[in-house]
């Protein structure tokens, strides 16, 4: 997944999904006015409002789900009638204001079952509805109660919410609900395509009955071989501890904007690797006997605000200092990093394993991305090597690599096996990174050719090339969009597969429009790190053709899941498109000289 720099890096929690006023159904309430009644007659009336969590006193809470996409406007009565309908009796409904999605609990686990299997890909006043489980809701008044006392939970809980919010799911249901993610992609997905490309209507009617109202077939989520301490790059920010700690290194506990300014040690974190947090350890004790002080995102003040630490299979480890200069003189810059040479090459940080020590200059109020920032080596190597699928890699401060090694070799083998290579076939790499994709399929095509933005990545992957005695590769430094056309039109083969793994944002429409064009293209693989973000990406291949999207459409016809970020809710999507055949009889398309707008409908002269 492609993440941007930005300073000061914050993480936070997520809000409480289940706040609002609960809408009771009405042969529920005589239950709850009746439990209320029996639990002013306790002995002890401060733990009367905690009753309903024990063991022996029914909650609903535990049998609870989340319905998404509903029609705007669903009111109670609504909702109700419709899960009745389905032979569903729920025990609460919440509807959260204006909100497209509402909390029901049922009485049992059999009920709740039922309308996940019954409701969810169902279709309801135009609306494709998803359902997945939700959590209890918390007692207000306990929560109130143990904020007034004090009583909150461990710092190293919090922290770990906030990072990876999975941490205490099993993996097996952590799988279930990234699978569950990306089926209502799909679904969404194929609702869209009936609506932008009408002469796709009779193929999608058949995958979706073949496919759970799913536009292709999904298949089952590839796990990470690593579930913890996986991450080979992690940015930790720098600032006033939770425990009120000077310059503590770690992760914040909210959003600034949210007011919450506090960091917290990685130390309890699963995702982190031992390697970075003595990294982390060491670097803070060397800050703390410096007299700068952290950034503040508050006042613009103060100096350290950043560290970024990249780890390797090979043991190298790469650091990466950001710190504000104010108005320091440049010859008391000079010392702070003759200062951090010595101290991780001679000193206490020695033990901590940097191979690699940069330092890199930021400048005030800047959101700007790593690669504009200029990174100057303090010590060791300039770059980290890494190993992937028996290959080696150079990466760089400012160089994209997949954060998760192991997972990122399940992602790049699928992605192998579905584009269909031979001898004879040129591979267009998109957002190529450091040539990882390209380079390990390089030996199965004619030719490999990489676009990037970044001018470091672009050096690297011509690097790795070398470094694995590959010569039919070539690299483009630039904008997608300004490059892709210009690549394109240079081709002749005949036998083209694009593989694209743009950053989060997708790809930029101009590249879209150029891979339509590009008739010769025909397989196209998509890497989505958030697939809801790229489905205009989606939909703009799918397309009907119109004066602006010219080109034969494409279509979805292979998709799955893989999980390269366990603990948290993200994963990488990976979908296969294919260009439609208009020559085909088995094709059902308008005539493609017809003028139609971007609908698909005739266009009024």
């Amino acid at each position: 997944m492609r993440q941007k720099f930005t300073m000061p890096t914050d993480s936070a929690s997520a809000p409480p999904e289940d706040a609002g006023t609960d809408s009771e159904v009405p042969e529920a309430k005589t239950q709850v006015a009746q439990r209320d009644k029996e639990s002013k007659t306790d002995e002890d009336g401060s733990s009367s409002v905690y009753r309903y969590i024990k063991e022996d006193l029914f909650t609903s809470e535990i049998f609870k789900v989340e319905i998404q996409n509903l029609p705007k406007y669903t009111g109670f009565n609504d909702l109700k009638k419709f899960l009745n309908k389905q032979g569903l009796n729920p025990h609460k409904i919440k509807l959260i204001g204006k909100q497209t999605f509402a909390f029901v609990t049922f009485k049992n686990q059999e009920e709740r079952d039922k309308a996940l299997k019954r409701v969810h890909g169902m279709q309801w006043k135009g609306k494709l509805l998803s359902v997945r489980l939700a959590k209890p809701k918390a007692d207000p008044i306990l929560r109130k109660r143990r904020r007034e006392e004090g009583a909150e939970e461990p710092l190293s809980t919090r922290i770990a919410n906030a990072v990876t919010p999975l941490w205490q799911v099993p993996y097996g249901e952590q799988l279930r609900r990234k699978q569950q993610e990306a089926e209502a992609v799909l679904q969404t997905l194929s609702r869209e395509i009936g609506n932008s490309n009408r002469a796709m209507l009779p193929w999608l009617f058949v995958q979706k009955e073949k496919n759970r109202n799913m536009c292709c077939p999904l298949e089952a989520i590839r796990p990470s071989p690593l579930q913890t301490e996986y991450r080979n790059k992690c940015e930790f920010v720098i600032g006033t501890g939770a425990d009120g700690e000077d310059k503590t290194v770690g992760f914040r506990l909210g959003k600034y904007k949210g007011g919450s300014c506090a960091v917290v040690s990685p130390a309890d974190t699963v995702h982190i690797p031992a390697e970075a947090k003595r990294v982390v350890q060491a670097f803070q004790k060397y800050i703390r006997t410096t007299p700068f002080p952290a950034y503040s995102p508050e006042t613009y003040d103060g100096h350290w605000r950043q560290l970024t630490v990249r780890t390797s299979r090979t043991s190298q480890i790469m650091a990466m200092v950001f710190f504000h200069p104010q108005k320091l003189p440049e010859e008391e810059l000079e010392s702070l990093k003759n200062s951090l040479r010595q101290y991780f090459t001679e000193g206490v940080g020695k033990d901590s394993g940097v191979t690699s020590l940069h330092f890199v200059r930021t400048g005030q109020r800047t959101s700007a991305g790593t690669e504009d920032l200029p990174c100057e080596l303090v010590a060791g190597d300039q770059w980290i090597h890494e190993e992937l699928l028996g290959l080696k890699f150079r990466i760089s401060p400012h160089s994209f690599f997949q954060t998760n090694t192991g997972a990122a070799e399940v992602l790049y083998s699928t992605v192998g096996e579905w584009a269909g290579l031979d001898d004879q076939s040129t591979l267009l790499d998109i957002c190529c990174g450091t040539g990882t994709i390209g380079i390990s399929l390089a030996k199965r095509v004619k030719k490999v050719i990489g676009i990037e933005l970044c001018q470091e990545a672009v050096d690297d992957a011509k690097a790795n090339a070398e470094a694995n005695g590959l010569v039919n590769v070539e690299y483009h430094c630039g904008r997608a969009e300004e490059i892709f056309p210009t690549v394109l039109n240079a081709l002749v083969s005949p036998n083209v597969t694009a593989i694209v793994d743009p950053p989060r944002a997708g790809l930029h429409s101009k590249v879209i429009l150029a891979i339509r064009r590009a008739e010769h293209l025909k397989k196209l693989v998509y890497v989505a790190c958030n697939a809801k973000a790229a489905m205009n990406n989606f939909i703009d291949l799918c397309r009907a053709p119109s004066n602006r999207v010219r080109g034969s459409p494409f279509r979805p016809v292979r998709a799955t899941a893989v999980d390269l970020f366990p603990q948290t809710m993200h994963c990488e999507t990976v979908l296969l498109f294919e260009r439609v055949d208009y020559s085909a009889s088995s094709a059902q398309t308008p005539d493609n000289s017809r003028k139609t707008d971007d609908n698909g409908d005739p266009r009024v002269p």
